[in-house]
């Protein structure tokens, strides 16, 4: 077992950590200040605080670092605190020496979460991150604002951070956020953390082609922005009143996103009515000056800057150059007006949080008892056994019959490396279980061999000899392949789909052996097309990077101990899509030679999105259903202040189990059509449910929810549009039960989508 530093230590090394504290409202000078009146509202709390400040202190608290405010009592406060899956090494997260905050739960990484496709689940998770975040907070080791969760879809398979994000799919990706905001906030009046939906918008790729993040102009059409790239941050900020968002390094449309009035104000403000004052924005660190530095939207660094406030950014995150907040203010560009609206948004967010209330805060019990609780350690290990995908499974070779002390092979580069389970954005997990620990601690003998991880094939000639001598004496061999953490993460998007040569290489020398042969993919989906065609690899499982018990998990899965039933949360492409579209081309849609993007457009994939075998055979059928619905009638029975958001009647699912084991269904239901301005995908994401612990010879029932507006449809200018028309729902991929019913009446506009100025 070993403790795992991810390359996000990095960003902790930039800035060293404060020590933080929270106000001293019984005995420090605040104490006297409305700001400290526990009656008084939060806005009334957060004005008088601005009011006690001087111009000097004002600017000082409008970025990443604020200096805070000695002369009135008020502490510093670094606003940069990471959590994406579990608390994680960031400038204001400390981890300490020894117990108890030495150590947080590290679950899998988002992608895998999403492979659940558990939104209950989810918000569990969600629930233990922010008790441990807020527990790091009370006691000094972080703030209570955390950059998490990122809700970018995964538009393309060779963005280095997509495992950060819920997939591709806009509707998942939006009750991916819905769930874990909920949980990272708590259920009472009192935000327990800040979560912070990002990154605000169209940031999808980091270093690629020659362009980068920080210079990129997401040229992008009104219709993919507003239902595919926006989705979920009006999940986030419309209906979930996340405390906070933050903007991206890229421009969109020709405007810096930080700058980006029609983003912040026109849509996030005004048209999604996020206008509390208890929620801000921030920009990614070094936004604000790529305005002038990068994208050279602005004249000098002071412009740049003071766009960026004016525009709607409340607090300039910098570490290595800065934004030129004083340069602005000195040339008058940045109103003393404007800063004080910043100044009492982020205020206002911390207000709501408890930062100032002390003992007497709803969520200031939380403490080291919080910390790596059985609960979150077992909650940690199901994660990942629910969101392992089986991709092949010949002859069902998987679960593996291991008698006690059976021998087996464990080849490849993490298969005794419990580092390389975590991930990116981590922080220190309790331990970590590789899959070779997980196997001897079931009773087994293991015997292990390395192997190659990148694209190179100069691997030393010892690996495929220790792999074969290591082989030869077991009866199973299991190979731990795909890519490692090095090979994705900031700055590391992808320009090959391919298994690297030298992993290929050496699976084509076990092939050979004539022995079970399973593999277990660690990281981003590969094309798997050449292991799916060799009949002498039984079995592929998707591990993504399964968090600190990770290779329990698997063990789990390949022992029988459990049952698969995760679904790709992303389409699995083949290596030539790589060479058909510029990963910098924003479309989604197929145009000419453009073979179009995710599992709504792009037809022809190894594997689908929401592809996953299961141990045992199931049978899905739908319920009964009307046969037709009034869009008129839907639409004047809605009483939800977004129409978008009424229920339709539920779809009714039935489950039968038709084998031998016990298992997890997901349900997923696609719909399609052809009707409204063109064409309906051939299917698009509509509803889903995980149905748990099916037994072999009963059938399960559901009722998936979904809303008029995951029926609905975007028009060019953006406008939700619900029409007419024959729908067919399909259940499962590939399918295996549809159903079809009539939409009547006229077209009704459930959102009407902001123009641009």
């Amino acid at each position: 077992m070993q403790r795992y530093v991810t390359v996000a230590t990095c960003l902790a090394s930039l800035v060293a950590a404060q020590t933080y504290t929270f106000p001293d409202c019984v005995n420090g000078p605040l104490a006297s200040n409305k700001v400290c009146d526990r009656l008084a509202t939060p806005s009334e709390r957060a004005a008088a605080l601005v009011a006690a400040l001087e111009p000097t202190e004002k600017l000082q608290n409008i970025i990443r670092s604020a200096k805070g405010a000695p002369r009135i009592g008020l502490p510093a406060y670094n606003w940069w605190n990471e959590a994406l899956h579990g608390v994680a090494y960031s400038p204001n997260v400390t981890f300490a020496d020894e117990p108890p905050f030495d150590s947080a739960t590290s679950f899998p990484m988002p992608l895998l979460m999403a492979a659940t496709f558990d939104d209950e689940l989810i918000e569990r998770v969600g629930d233990i991150v922010g008790k441990e975040a807020r527990a790091w907070g009370n006691y000094g080791y972080s703030g209570i604002d955390f950059w998490t969760p990122n809700v970018n879809p995964f538009r393309d398979p060779r963005w280095g951070r997509g495992s950060e994000t819920p997939g591709e799919d806009a509707l998942q990706v939006s009750r991916y956020a819905a769930a874990m905001v909920r949980g990272l906030e708590g259920y009472k009046s009192e935000r327990r953390i800040v979560a912070t939906c990002k990154h605000y918008a169209g940031n999808d790729f980091e270093d690629w082609g020659g362009s980068t993040r920080h210079d990129f102009d997401a040229k992008i059409t009104l219709q993919d922005l507003a239902e595919y790239h926006l989705l979920p941050f009006q999940q986030c900020a419309r209906d979930s009143k996340v405390g906070s968002i933050m903007c991206a390094y890229n421009a969109v449309n020709g405007v810096p996103s930080c700058a980006n009035e029609y983003l912040l104000q026109t849509v996030l403000r005004e048209h999604w009515n996020w206008t509390e004052n208890n929620n801000h924005v921030t920009s990614d660190c070094e936004a604000v000056y790529d305005v002038w530095g990068n994208h050279h939207y602005a004249s000098s660094n002071a412009e740049g800057t003071a766009m960026c406030f004016n525009a709607g950014t409340d607090n300039s995150c910098e570490y290595q150059v800065s934004s030129d907040i004083p340069g602005a203010w000195e040339q008058g560009l940045l109103t003393e007006d404007v800063v004080d609206r910043s100044l009492l948004r982020s205020f206002e967010a911390l207000v709501h949080a408890g930062y100032f209330d002390g003992a007497h805060s709803a969520y200031a019990t939380l403490n080291a008892s919080d910390v790596n609780t059985p609960e979150a350690q077992d909650l940690a290990l199901q994660t990942a056994v629910d969101g392992i995908v089986l991709l092949k499974n010949d002859e069902d070779t998987l679960p593996l019959d291991l008698s006690p002390g059976a021998n087996i092979a464990m080849i490849g580069f993490w298969a005794s490396d419990s580092s390389k389970v975590i991930g990116g954005y981590s922080g220190n997990p309790p331990f970590t279980r590789s899959p070779a620990y997980a196997a001897e601690d079931m009773g087994f003998t293991v015997h292990s061999a390395t192997g190659p991880v990148l694209e190179s094939n100069d691997a030393p000639d010892n690996w495929t000899a220790d792999a074969l001598a290591a082989a030869e004496k077991s009866d199973y061999i299991l190979y731990f392949g795909g890519l490692d953490t090095s090979a994705a993460g900031e700055e590391k998007d992808r320009y090959s789909l391919e298994w690297p040569e030298a992993q290929r290489t050496l699976l084509g020398a076990l092939s050979g052996l004539s022995k079970p042969l399973v593999v277990v993919q660690l990281g981003d989906q590969l094309d798997d097309t050449e292991l799916l065609e060799m009949k002498e690899i039984n079995s592929i499982m998707w591990a993504s990077w399964p968090g600190q018990d990770g290779g329990t998990a698997v063990m789990k899965l390949i022992t029988g101990a459990a049952s698969p039933a995760g679904r790709l949360p992303v389409t699995q492409y083949p290596a030539s899509y790589a060479d058909a579209i510029p990963l910098t081309d924003m479309n989604l849609r197929p145009s000419g030679s453009y073979p179009g993007r995710t599992y709504r457009w792009y037809l022809t994939p190894v594997q689908g999105y929401g592809f996953g075998l299961h141990y045992t055979t199931f049978k899905p059928s739908f319920g009964s259903s009307p046969a037709s619905l009034s869009i008129q009638e839907l639409v004047a029975e809605c009483e939800m202040p977004y129409p978008d958001t009424c229920p339709l009647p539920p779809l009714h699912v039935k489950v039968a189990n038709e084998g031998k084991r016990i298992s997890d269904y997901v349900a997923l239901a696609f719909i399609a059509g052809e009707f409204g301005p063109e064409p309906y995908p051939i299917k698009t994401l509509g509803a889903y449910a995980r149905l748990r612990g099916i037994e072999p010879g009963t059938d399960a029932e559901a009722e998936l929810a979904w809303k008029l507006g995951d029926l609905a449809r975007r028009d060019e200018d953006g406008n939700t549009v619900l029409y007419p028309g024959t729908y067919t729902v399909m259940l499962d991929e590939p399918v295996k039960a549809t159903m079809e019913f009539e939409l009547t009446g006229e077209p009704a506009i459930l959102d009407k989508w902001p123009a641009p100025n």
